[in-house]
C-alpha cells in the first residue's frame, strides 16, 4: 500500500509539475473518508469507508457546490471485482492523500472563469458499478461488497452537513464511468435541494452507446448485463427505463437521458477512444491485432478501419437522438480522438484548448449552466475540423 501511494503521490507531483512549466494552475487537496458510511454499509468493494476531496467555496461563489465523480470503468464478474478490491478503484486503502484540483476544479479565475470559487468536491470511484449496486450479502470467501447506491447517498449526506444543504446553485459531473454517474443520479442529485435551488448535471465522455463490436458481437450489451446483475443494479436505475427495458439496457444513457427531468449536457466525442478501444474493437474482438496501431492513434487506421469508425460516430450520433430535444438539453460533440476532458486544464480553458464554433468547453458549459447562452454543436466527421495537435 506505501508503495502504491507514494507513486501515487510521484505522479501528482509530476503533473503539477508539467502544468507549471506550461504557466497553468495546479494545486492538491487533501482526502477526506467517510468513516461513518461504514455503519451504514456504504463501502468501497473492500469494506473500506468512501472518500472525497473537499476545496471549499469563496466569496460569491460560498453557496455554490460542484460535485464531480471520478471514473474508472466497472466490474462484471467475481474475479475482475477481486482485482479492483486491490487498487484505488476498489479500496479507499490504496487512494492518493492528495488529489490535483485543475481543470473545471480549479480554484483560479482564468482557469475556471464561472465555477473558481465554488465548493468543489471530487468523489473517489470504488465500488465500480457507478454508483448503482445495492447487495446486502457478502461473500466470506470474497469480502467483496457491492454497494455503490448507498456509498453515493453516504457521501451526498456527508456534504449536505457540511453546507452544501444551504447551495444556490449545483452540479452533478463526472468524467467516463463518472460521467455515466451523473447521468443516472442526475434526478436523485436534483432531489436533494429546494426547488428554488439551480441544479444542473453535465457527463463528460459517459455517453456509453450499445453498437455491436467489429466482430458483431454484442459485447458492451452482455457486459452491462453483468455487472447490473452482479452489483444488484436494477433497484437503483431509473424506474423509468427499467419499467420498459431490462436493466442492463439501463446502464446506456441513449435509454436513459431522454427521460431525466433535470438539465443535462452531454460533453463528448464522437470518436470517444475510450469506446473506440472497449467497445467496438475489444481485444477478443480483434485476436490478430489488426487494430492495434489504429486503437492508439488514429492518425495510423487504414482507409477501411477509418470507414469502421466513421460508421461507429453515425451510430453515436443516432444513439445521441436519445438525449431529447428540449431547450434544457446540452451538448458539445466534438470529433477528437480522446476521452475525458472537463478535469484537464489544456482541454477545459487554455490558450490551446480544442474548440468547437469557436467556442471551449469552459464557455460552452458555463453560458449553459446560467442561461446566458444554449450550446448544442455536433462537429463535423473525422478529419475535416482543423484541431490543435493534441486534441486531449
Amino acid at each position: 500500500m506505501i508503495a502504491r501511494t507514494t507513486m501515487g503521490q510521484w505522479f501528482n507531483l509530476l503533473v503539477c509539475a508539467l502544468l507549471i512549466l506550461k504557466a497553468q494552475a495546479c494545486f492538491n487537496v487533501s482526502i477526506t473518508y467517510v468513516e461513518d458510511a461504514v455503519a451504514k454499509g456504504a463501502v468501497c468493494l473492500d469494506g473500506s469507508p468512501p472518500a472525497y476531496h473537499f476545496d471549499k467555496g469563496f466569496g460569491a461563489g460560498i453557496n455554490n457546490w460542484l460535485v464531480h465523480i471520478d471514473g474508472g470503468a466497472w466490474c462484471n464478474n467475481v474475479a475482475d471485482c477481486s482485482n479492483r478490491r486491490d487498487s484505488s478503484h476498489g479500496s479507499s486503502k490504496y487512494m492518493v492523500k492528495e488529489a490535483n484540483f485543475t481543470g473545471i476544479l480549479s480554484n483560479e479565475q482564468k482557469f475556471n472563469p464561472d465555477f473558481y470559487d465554488w465548493n468543489r468536491v471530487k468523489v473517489r470511484y470504488c465500488d465500480g458499478a457507478s454508483f448503482t449496486g445495492d447487495v446486502e450479502a457478502v461473500n466470506p470467501e470474497t469480502n467483496l461488497h457491492f454497494r455503490g447506491a448507498r456509498v453515493f447517498e453516504a457521501v451526498m449526506e456527508d456534504l449536505l452537513a457540511k453546507g452544501m444543504k444551504n447551495a444556490q446553485n449545483a452540479i452533478l459531473t463526472g468524467c467516463s464511468a463518472g460521467g455515466l454517474t451523473s447521468i443516472l443520479h442526475c434526478d436523485n442529485f436534483r432531489a436533494l435541494f429546494p426547488v428554488n435551488t439551480r441544479v444542473k448535471c453535465f457527463a463528460d465522455a459517459g455517453y456509453f452507446v450499445n453498437v455491436k463490436d467489429v466482430s458483431g458481437a454484442s459485447h458492451i450489451e452482455e457486459f452491462y448485463k453483468q455487472v447490473v446483475a452482479l452489483h444488484g443494479s436494477a433497484k437503483h436505475l431509473p424506474a423509468s427505463c427499467t419499467s420498459r427495458l431490462s436493466p442492463g439496457l439501463c446502464f446506456f444513457p441513449q435509454n436513459v437521458a431522454g427521460q431525466v427531468k433535470t438539465p443535462l449536457f452531454i460533453i463528448n466525442s464522437a470518436y470517444d477512444s475510450w469506446q473506440i478501444r472497449n467497445i467496438l474493437v475489444p481485444d477478443n474482438a480483434d485476436p490478430k491485432g489488426t487494430w492495434r496501431r489504429c486503437k492508439k492513434d488514429i492518425k495510423t487506421c487504414s482507409s477501411t478501419q477509418l470507414q469502421t469508425m466513421q460508421g461507429f460516430r453515425v451510430q453515436f450520433l443516432n444513439a445521441l437522438a436519445g438525449l431529447g430535444n428540449s431547450s434544457s438539453r446540452g451538448m458539445l460533440i466534438d470529433s477528437c480522438y480522446t476521452h475525458c476532458r472537463t478535469v484537464f486544464q489544456e482541454a477545459w480553458l487554455s490558450a490551446d484548448s480544442p474548440v468547437l464554433d469557436k467556442t471551449p468547453i469552459a464557455k460552452a458549459v458555463g453560458d449553459w449552466y446560467y442561461d446566458r447562452n444554449p450550446f448544442q454543436k455536433i462537429d463535423c466527421p473525422y478529419p475535416c475540423n482543423p484541431l490543435p495537435e493534441s486534441c486531449f
